[in-house]
């Protein structure tokens, strides 16, 4: 039998693993300075967390969800996505008290799971970076949100980008665009796939994020939810674009963008990249947008919330298209070159030492001859060689070569043991 990852799924190996600690890395290094603090949740949850949360009718839970009963019968799925186990959470752990401070900033990265078709920056086990903050209902912090958002990619050094903007309002702005968008999508009911045809008196808004290109062209004459705002929900969108522009940050208005999940209301958006790695096609690396209402439905008091997701994935195919690449070094300080058998356990103790020194140090393990151990030593462009032979041992010494400019010394064993900072400078 010929063992096979399973489909959907990749091996992230060595080299591969380096880019991805990268951005990651660079992704906890700004949200620590925007004051975002780590969350993890389980990887699993009940069912009815993401079913509850996502809407009952998108595709993710009609279509998508990997779930099972586990041993105790109990209805678990793998997590599709963070938002809804960041809420469940924060619910949970009541991190809502009076005594917290607002808002209460979190972020998370981790795999995610969706029974979906593999393709290019989309897999079945995928994974996110994401930020949710909770308890501030203010379009200053929409803002900051996008900013942030916007900041971590041109971070990663991304400058053709486009924020696509729009809003799904408040409760009342919703209902009349629901009852608007069911009388104008009804004549058309026959021609709607048949996904649509059910979500057109459940969840109309579902239609309007169809992938079918007949349905497409359809809604592409629909009513605009924009024309069925609320007084407080155009003056929450009017605040959000003023201080969009306050900021410098370029937008596009998009009235057909729903997003993919039933919580969002207000202000929702995408970033998108025209990446050689989408064949120059505008494509969304993240998204986000407002979700007052989901802490209440999982349990919680009334609590406004926003956020982002960015899929890791998709990023490093952006990453890997641009400039060549990314050209992650992988420093080596020192090698040691051991000659003969009888200095293997001082070689050892020299690496040892060396690394608890703060040097990055490798040794040779196969027992290869001098030359082949030199050879290894400037493949892996090594800064310093540290050759000790039977001789060198019974002096206490070792030789000390700086392999650029080729400048080689005697030194002690015990200075370096000491110090070997000291014999560099």
């Amino acid at each position: 039998m010929k063992y096979q990852r399973p489909k959907g799924t990749a091996d992230i190996l060595p080299e591969e693993s380096a880019k991805w600690q990268y951005v990651e890395a660079k992704a906890r290094e700004l949200f620590k300075k925007y004051r975002y603090h780590e969350m993890r949740t389980p990887i699993f949850e009940s069912f009815e967390v993401f079913s509850r949360t996502s809407g009952e009718t998108s595709d993710i839970v009609t279509k998508e969800m990997y779930d099972f009963y586990d041993k105790g019968e109990r209805h678990i799925t793998l997590r599709p996505e963070g938002t809804a186990g960041i809420v469940r959470s924060f619910v949970e752990n009541k991190l809502y008290g009076p005594e917290l401070q607002k808002p209460v900033k979190t972020y998370y990265i981790g795999p995610m799971f969706r029974y979906e078709r593999p393709q290019s920056g989309r897999l079945r086990e995928f994974h996110q970076i994401g930020v949710e903050a909770f308890g501030v209902d203010n379009p200053t912090l929409d803002v900051e949100v996008i900013a942030m958002a916007i900041n971590l990619l041109e971070n990663f050094g991304l400058t053709s980008l486009k924020l696509a903007l729009n809003t799904l309002g408040d409760k009342e702005s919703r209902e009349n665009y629901r009852q608007a968008l069911i009388d104008y999508l009804e004549p058309f009911e026959a021609q709607l796939s048949d996904d649509s045809k059910e979500r057109l008196h459940k969840n109309p808004l579902r239609v309007l994020d169809s992938k079918d290109k007949n349905d497409q062209e359809i809604v592409a004459n629909a009513p605009s939810i924009l024309d069925y705002l609320t007084p407080s929900a155009v003056e929450h969108f009017e605040q959000v674009k003023a201080l969009l522009d306050d900021l410098g940050i370029k937008y596009e208005v998009d009235p057909n963008m729903v997003r993919g999940l039933d919580y969002y209301n207000h202000t929702i958006f995408e970033i998108m990249s025209d990446s050689k790695a989408f064949g120059g096609k505008w494509t969304t690396v993240c998204a986000g947008g407002r979700y007052n209402g989901l802490v209440e439905q999982l349990g919680g008091p009334e609590t406004p919330g926003i956020g982002f997701g960015l899929g890791v994935e998709r990023l490093l195919l952006v990453l890997d298209a641009e400039n060549g690449g990314l050209d992650l070094p992988d420093p080596l300080d020192v090698y040691v070159v051991g000659i003969g058998q009888s200095v293997n356990a001082e070689t050892l103790k020299l690496v040892q030492s060396l690394r608890h020194q703060g040097f990055s140090t490798d040794r040779d393990y196969l027992d290869r001859k001098p030359k082949g151990q030199f050879k290894t030593a400037s493949r892996l462009n090594a800064k310093y060689t540290l050759t000790l032979g039977e001789t060198e041992l019974a002096d206490q010494k070792a030789n000390l070569k700086n392999m650029e400019t080729g400048e080689e010394i005697s030194v002690s064993l015990a200075d370096i043991y000491r110090d070997f900072a000291a014999l560099l400078a």
